[in-house]
Parts: C-alpha cells; sequence; structure tokens
C-alpha cells in the first residue's frame, strides 16, 4: 500500500478523513481543467478509491494490486476519475460545475423496472375503441417515514460492511486467492442498521407499502394486436430510485367471423344455389352491430368461393382512422335434391349440357350410376385425403380421374 500512500501524501495508517482531506487537496490542484496531467489524476484517483473502501483495502493488504484485478474488486479498473471527483466536489460539467469543461458527467438516479401487463382485447374492442380499468399492486414509498424505514435520524450506515450491503471474503486456494463477495450478515445486505424500536409502524422497517392502483387504458381505434400503452413513472417506487413505466401490451383474440390482416377484414357468406345465379340478397353483421345489406344484381353468377370486396367497411387505421376494405369470400349452398318436374325450365334458362364425346367402335361400355357414400366409404375417402397429402409432402403424384371433354 506504500505507492497509493505515497501518491496522496499521506502515512499508511491514515483515518478515512485524513485520506479524504488529502484527496481534495491533491485533486483540485492536479485536475486536468487547472492543467494538470491526465495520468496523474487518473493515477492519484485510483490510490484514493483503493484506500477508502474498506473492502478493497483488506483486499490489498493481503494480497496486494493483483489480488484487485484478480478478484474483482476493481472491476474494469474502477470508477472514472472525473465521476469520483464530482461525487466529492459536486461538480457539473467543468472544473467550477460551469456545465461547459467536459469534466465530470452528473448522472440521475437509476431507474426501476418496467412493469409489463398484457390483456387480451376483442376486435369489437379494436374496431370502436375503448376505456378498460385495470387494476395493478405496486410498491410505493412509505408516507409517514417517507421512505427511510424508521424515525429521521435513526437510520445509520452499516459499519460491518461501510454502507456496502456486501462483503469482500478471501480464500486461499493454492498459491491464489480468490475473492468472493457475501451478503452482510450484520445488515441483510440493505448497507443500513436500525434499533428495532426506531423502526416505522406503517412500513415496519421496509420503506414501501403495497397500494392497489387503477389504471384507465384508452384503446384507441385501429389499434393492433402487440401495441403498446405506456404510463410513465407508474411502476414500483423505491427509496432513491426513479419508479419504472407501466407498459399494456395488446392481445388481439380470435374473432368467430372476422380475419384482420392490416387495416381489411375478411369475412365468408353463404349463398343458396337461385341467389348465386339469379340475383338476390343477403346480410352481413358487422363489428358494431350494423347490418351490411348486400345485393347481388340479377344476371351477376357468384361462383364457389368467389371473392368479392366491400370497399370502406374494414377496419379503421390507427390514429388516423381510415377505413379499410372487407372482403367476402361467397360459398354457394347446393339443394340436396330437385323436382324432375322443373328441370325442362332450367334446361331453358340455363346453357346447354355438354355432350359425351363419342366413344370409339369395339369400346366396352358399363352404366353406372352416382351414390351416397356409406359410413365405412366416407372414412375410405377420408384416408385417401391424407394419403394424398403425405404423398404432396413427399413430391409423389396423386392419382387423378380421366374427364371426358366434349
Amino acid at each position: 500500500m506504500v505507492r497509493e500512500t505515497d501518491a496522496l501524501g499521506v502515512d499508511p495508517s491514515a483515518s478515512e478523513a485524513e485520506l479524504k482531506k488529502a484527496y481534495r487537496k491533491q485533486a483540485l490542484a492536479k485536475h486536468p481543467d487547472k492543467g494538470g496531467d491526465p495520468e496523474e489524476f487518473k493515477e492519484l484517483t485510483h490510490a484514493y478509491e483503493i484506500l477508502s473502501d474498506s473492502n478493497k483495502r483488506a483486499v490489498y493488504d493481503q494480497a496486494g494490486k493483483a489480488g484487485l484485478e484478480g478478484g474483482g474488486g476493481m472491476g474494469g479498473g474502477g470508477m472514472d476519475p472525473h465521476d469520483l471527483f464530482s461525487q466529492l466536489f459536486g461538480g457539473g460539467g467543468g472544473f467550477f460545475g460551469g456545465g461547459g469543461g467536459g469534466g465530470g458527467r452528473s448522472r440521475g438516479p437509476q431507474k426501476g423496472k418496467d412493469l409489463v401487463h398484457r390483456i387480451a382485447v376483442s376486435l369489437e374492442d379494436l374496431y370502436k375503441g375503448k376505456v378498460q380499468k385495470l387494476a395493478l399492486s405496486k410498491s410505493v414509498i412509505c408516507k409517514p417515514c417517507e421512505g427511510r424505514g424508521g424515525k429521521k435520524g435513526a437510520v445509520t450506515t452499516c459499519t460491518s460492511c461501510r454502507g456496502q450491503g456486501v462483503k469482500v471474503m478471501l480464500r486461499q486456494i493454492g498459491p491464489m486467492v480468490q475473492q468472493i463477495q457475501q451478503p452482510c450478515n450484520e445488515c441483510e445486505g440493505s448497507g443500513q442498521m436500525m434499533n428495532p424500536k426506531d423502526r416505522c409502524k406503517t412500513c415496519n422497517g421496509k420503506k414501501i407499502n403495497s397500494e392497489r392502483k387503477v389504471l384507465e387504458v384508452h384503446i384507441d381505434k385501429g389499434m393492433k394486436s402487440g401495441q403498446q400503452i405506456r404510463f410513465a413513472g407508474e411502476s414500483d417506487q423505491s427509496p432513491g430510485v426513479e419508479p419504472g413505466d407501466v407498459v399494456i401490451v395488446l392481445e388481439e383474440k380470435e374473432h368467430a367471423r372476422f380475419q384482420r390482416k392490416g387495416d381489411d377484414l375478411f369475412c365468408e357468406a353463404e349463398v343458396d344455389l337461385l341467389t348465386a345465379i339469379g340475383g338476390g340478397e343477403f346480410l352481413i353483421q358487422h363489428l358494431d352491430e350494423r347490418m351490411l345489406h348486400v345485393t347481388i344484381v340479377p344476371g351477376e353468377v357468384i361462383k364457389p368461393n368467389a371473392m368479392r370486396v366491400i370497399s370502406h367497411q374494414g377496419m379503421p387505421s390507427f390514429r388516423h382512422h381510415e377505413m379499410g376494405d372487407l372482403y367476402v369470400r361467397i360459398t354457394v349452398n347446393f339443394p340436396q335434391s330437385i323436382d324432375p318436374a322443373v328441370i325442362p325450365m332450367l334446361e331453358k334458362a340455363l346453357p346447354a349440357r355438354k355432350k359425351v364425346a363419342n366413344i370409339p367402335k369395339k369400346t366396352h361400355v358399363d352404366e353406372v350410376t352416382l351414390e351416397e357414400p356409406n359410413d365405412r366409404q366416407r372414412r375410405q375417402a377420408q384416408n385417401g385425403d391424407e394419403m394424398d397429402e403425405d404423398d404432396d409432402e413427399r413430391g409423389g403424384a396423386g392419382v387423378q380421374c380421366a374427364q371426358r371433354q366434349s
């Protein structure tokens, strides 16, 4: 420790007050803003940091500088010299706190963690907008003791760990010295001590209490799944720490009738065969409970699975609320049977049937009919479809029926 005491110009047995006084005197003289050498100022600060910290000083006394570098006592080179200077002198930006020299860098309070909460919202809520109340339990600084944990002046710095909350233990392993950090058992890692009779009766010395907070979450029209709503400073409070934010993440519920893609909506509608080929009307119930009356103009033939669009009936865009489009896939419900007596009228209204192609002479022909499959045949057909899907995935060729063209 001789080198460090020499750097400060003090005796190896110097007290903390003597160390601080010696450092202040030399730091004022050797600060780079006053024309001092930056390396000398850095070495001076390095020496003071070791000697003023009881844990680092103990490591240095037992294992020398190698113990600090190997055991992590100095971490990655210790504190920034300008930061230590600012702590002692309360400096701002420059040497005299003027803000222009770039010496010390003042740092704000540490910010606490954000609290993330997910809420499920329906597509109707995202279409119309909604205000949803959310009750949360959060930690708040105890008001009676103002976050001290007890009477004013009753809280003292732990003498065992010097307010660090941890102790450094040295363990000899052969020629190596291992440094271990453990929570201080005297103050239970808090760095502070207090007589039990002086503890705050409201928080029992914990400095914080639990409080129920109700937030009003404004879900605007057009918001999407994954979008965040942030409440600044509404997370847990802790003494000396800036509260984090409460972050609400929206999760869109699956809808029974509509599917959303961006600002567009997709749905399905079923019409009967007569409406599909002869015109008609059907209704679509929208997300705001309106009914859309849809007309199929006579003469327009709707084929099965045809896609149509209704402009400006989709989702509102976020903030601007410009409406997307509504896409409708139309399925046609065919009748189970038809009266043969009306077939002649259908033949007049519909295009003529396709005639069977000429069959080559001497070709044997069997007359067959189409039937409804029974349960066994349905299962067999379903299994066959699954096998075809497997073949497609393996790149195999499926079996197809030959079709005659007229």
